[in-house]
Formats: C-alpha cells, sequence, structure tokens
C-alpha cells in the first residue's frame, strides 16, 4: 500500500473517531449540568484546559461562557480538533482514496459532514437542541465505523483504520477522565455524595459504558472506574483495550509476530501494551490519577509519531 494511501485513511478514521469523543467529552458537562443542583456552580475553563488547547480558545474567544466553549469545540473551523474540523478533513481524506474504501462509507461520511455544517448554521445552543446534535453525532459515527466493518477486507487498508480509530479512542477515553479530574467536582467535600456518583455516571453514560460498569461493579468508585476505563480488557472503550486490539492491527500491518517489533511503531505500542497489561489500581490511585492518564497521553502521542515514521514518512533514497 502507497504510504499516501496509508496516511489518508490512517487519518480518515482518526478524525472521525474525535468527531465523535469530542462530542462525548462535552456531552459529559451538559449531562452534569442537566443533573446538579440549580445551585451548583458550573466552571467551563478546565473543559477548554483539559483539551490542552486553551490559548487558542483565549486567542478566538477570551471569555470561557457556555456559548464561547460550545462553538469553539463544535463549530469552530480555525479549531484543528473542533467537529467540524475533524470531520471536514476525514472526509478530505476519504475523497483522496475512494478508490480504497467503499462507496457506503463514502456516502455516510459525506451525510455525517454535512449534517454537521448545516447545524453550525443555527443559532439555537439550548441544552436540548445540543444534547440531540450530540446524540446524533455519535449516531453517525456508528454507522460510519459499522459501515467500514462490514464492507472492508480485512487487509491492510482496514487494519489503517481500526488502528487509526482506536488510538485517537484511547486518547479520548483517557481524557474524558482528565474532564471529571479538572471540571466536574467543584469542591473536595463533594466526594463520595450523591453528586459526585451523579457526576462518574454521566462520565460513564459519554462512553456508553453505564450498563456495562453496573454489570461487572453495581456499586461506582474511583478505583473501580479505572480499572474499568482504563485496564478492563473487554470494554470496548477501555484503554487497555483499546491498545491491545490496536497493537494487534499494526502487527497485521508490519508483519511481525505479536510479541515482537520490526520497527519503532511496534516497539512503542508493544510497551505501552505490557505497561497496561500490568498496571495496578492502586499503584495508579497513589501515583495520582491525572499524572498517569497525562504520562499515557504522552506515550499515545510517541505511538502516533512513530507509526508516521514509520509508514508514512518519505525517506530519501540512499
Amino acid at each position: 500500500m502507497l504510504s499516501r494511501v496509508a496516511d489518508s485513511i490512517y487519518w480518515m478514521a482518526r478524525y472521525v473517531e474525535r468527531a465523535e469523543n469530542v462530542a462525548r467529552f462535552v456531552d459529559v458537562s451538559l449531562n452534569v449540568i442537566l443533573d446538579q443542583p440549580q445551585e451548583a456552580v458550573h466552571q467551563w475553563e478546565p473543559l477548554i484546559r483539559a483539551t490542552g488547547d486553551a490559548a487558542l480558545f483565549r486567542q478566538r474567544f477570551g471569555e470561557p461562557s457556555p456559548e464561547n466553549v460550545l462553538r469553539f469545540l463544535t463549530f469552530d473551523r480555525e479549531y484543528p480538533s473542533s467537529i467540524i474540523s475533524s470531520l471536514s478533513r476525514a472526509r478530505e481524506n476519504a475523497r483522496t482514496i475512494r478508490e480504497v474504501i467503499s462507496s457506503e462509507a463514502w456516502e455516510q461520511l459525506n451525510e455525517f459532514y454535512h449534517f454537521v455544517k448545516h447545524a453550525s448554521r443555527s443559532s439555537d445552543l439550548s441544552t436540548d437542541s445540543l444534547a440531540a446534535l450530540y446524540r446524533t453525532i455519535k449516531h453517525h459515527s456508528h454507522m460510519f465505523n459499522g459501515i467500514v466493518d462490514a464492507t472492508m477486507s480485512r487487509n491492510r487498508g482496514w487494519h489503517f483504520t481500526n488502528l487509526g480509530r482506536l488510538l485517537e479512542r484511547a486518547d479520548k477515553t483517557s481524557r474524558l477522565l482528565d474532564v471529571k479530574y479538572f471540571t466536574l467536582l467543584p469542591r473536595i467535600q463533594d466526594v463520595g455524595t450523591t453528586l459526585d456518583d451523579l457526576q462518574w455516571s454521566a462520565v460513564l453514560r459519554s462512553v456508553s459504558g453505564f450498563e456495562m460498569y453496573r454489570k461487572r461493579f453495581h456499586t461506582i468508585t474511583v478505583r473501580r472506574l479505572v480499572a474499568f476505563l482504563i485496564l478492563d480488557n473487554e470494554f470496548p472503550r477501555a484503554v487497555r483495550y483499546c491498545v491491545e486490539c490496536a497493537d494487534q492491527s499494526l502487527h497485521a500491518i508490519s508483519g511481525s509476530p505479536l510479541g515482537s517489533f520490526a520497527n519503532l511503531a511496534d516497539q512503542r505500542l508493544g510497551r505501552l501494551k505490557a505497561e497496561l497489561a500490568y498496571s495496578d489500581v492502586e499503584q495508579i490511585i497513589q501515583g495520582g490519577l491525572h499524572e498517569f492518564v497525562d504520562g499515557m497521553q504522552g506515550k499515545l502521542n510517541r505511538v502516533d509519531e512513530a507509526i508516521n515514521q514509520t509508514f508514512f514518512s518519505l525517506r530519501p533514497v540512499e
């Protein structure tokens, strides 16, 4: 497969997943707003800080009001990770490789982009309207991924698609935990209260994991949530599950046996996979959840850099 094609299909999948996960990311805060008592103070600035793009937000909007934050994350074309920017880039990547993906996948992605483009012209930013918007965005993303999985042969093209979406998903699940850490709990006195449970329930619902968590653990505790969202190897949005499945696709691409490495990408992803397999909940909590998540995001970024260097970068002929 040409490196240009591999690059485009990998980033097409990452951008679609990013759009879905930004919708989930904002949905956490919207769900909490609906559940919290009226006197609760809602801070929107930490939501921007958790994205890592606070400087760009201040440059674009200044004041972190609810309307500004929601427009920045959803409809701002100058913000590269907004939902509409992500879908625009996904669509452009898909357009250049239409011979590799199915026509059904292209049509679904095109429809997805135009839906959000049309929604961006609306002036209705009410909570009900936005909740419906983010719900539909998640539905469109599920449709796209389902069509890709149902219509693409399990060749290198599909494995690059799978690799891209799983690495993006692992990153965003970890960032959802950061949203909770930075944003959702206003006072230390609220830890362990009904308000705390409502907020963690919102996080679980944002990854469509509430029912699966309840079947496994019943009651909500921080340790069980860390075990479920980071270390679980069965739940499809857990970080460990995503990393292990991404590792399988990466080895299918490189041709190296599982448990070995033939290039820098194999090596870095394999190390992260082993670290998650041998991590302990108590160890994570004692070392600091935010610190663990922050370090993991850095490692995921370095895996992405290694994939680019190994498969996509043009090298001079020696």
